[in-house]
């Protein structure tokens, strides 16, 4: 049985006019305040070299192949592009919802994927819940973001979250700074804070996108609750009326603040969407608006 696309073609289309953007400055990189130069593809030219099994069709300089009979390969000054890493948030509580959190995660992180493919960035997909899991990496162009859309279909949800033993994790495993961009309803145990901070002080700009169900912001249900906890498997009884779902409201309204507070203090971006929102929504208007797309 054929497996629905997580973006259909006229959508794709749409997003081959954006760019994932960054504010900090990465000397070295693009964006930064030094030029790095080696052969590949780029602007300005700087030399030939002869052409090799597997070298790219499209440097080829043509002219001197109708003179010569022989190929020659186009160099070019290049920057290295600022790493783009997205972890998605795969734990069980991403599973909640009418309208699934953790699908629609998925959707939003191969939109960003496509949009990075599509403007030559190196794009890392990094699932996690109490750990780090397998990643994935996409580069090289639109044509490559057939994989990419495979791995993220592929993905499950599992586990609790632990954001503090996942930022571990990922500064072990990469020393060169670059834009991190989280997608997670920043449900856990513990608070964001610290994990955050840790990534940011070790020189990685965070864009923090906190997803939520409608259910999760104003939960629609009344009278005698047996609530589970989804990642812990904790039964709470409670009961539930207006009055107490306008304090739960309120009480996830500041949790929400303090997950945009921390993006904020540690000189990142926030963007909040409602899984409610459709899928272009969220890219031309909530990301667009918090400058993480342009």
């Amino acid at each position: 049985m054929a497996t629905e696309p997580l973006i259909d073609r006229q959508f794709l289309e749409k997003l081959e006019r954006l760019t994932i953007r960054w504010r900090k400055s990465f000397p070295g990189l693009i964006g930064g305040h030094n030029q790095s130069r080696f052969a590949g593809a780029g602007q300005e030219f700087l030399d030939h070299r002869h052409f090799h099994h597997g070298d790219d069709l499209r440097a080829v300089n043509w002219r001197a192949y109708l003179r010569l009979d022989k190929l020659f390969l186009k160099m070019f000054q290049v920057e290295p592009r600022v790493p783009v890493r997205l972890l998605l948030d795969t734990s069980q509580s991403m599973t909640t919802g009418e309208m699934n959190k953790f699908d629609y995660a998925r959707r939003l992180a191969a939109a960003l994927a496509y949009i990075g493919l599509v403007r030559l960035d190196t794009i890392i997909i990094h699932p996690f819940s109490d750990i780090l899991g397998d990643s994935h990496c996409c580069s090289g162009g639109r044509h490559r973001f057939a994989p990419a859309a495979d791995f993220l279909t592929r993905l499950e949800a599992s586990g609790k979250t632990n954001f503090l033993e996942v930022a571990r994790q990922f500064v072990t495993k990469y020393n060169n700074r670059g834009l991190l961009v989280i997608v997670s309803d920043f449900l856990s145990e513990s608070e964001p804070e610290r994990p955050m901070q840790y990534l940011a002080e070790l020189g990685h700009e965070l864009f923090l996108v906190q997803l939520w169900a409608d259910e999760d912001r104003t939960p629609p249900w009344d009278g005698e609750l047996d609530l589970t906890d989804a990642e812990s498997g904790e039964r709470l009884q409670v009961d539930f009326d207006a009055e107490a779902r306008e304090r739960y409201t309120q009480a996830f309204d500041e949790f929400a603040g303090q997950v945009q507070r921390t993006a904020f203090r540690h000189g990142g971006r926030y963007a909040g969407v409602s899984t409610s929102t459709s899928l272009e929504e969220a890219i031309f208007g909530h990301l667009s608006r918090a400058q993480g797309v342009a």
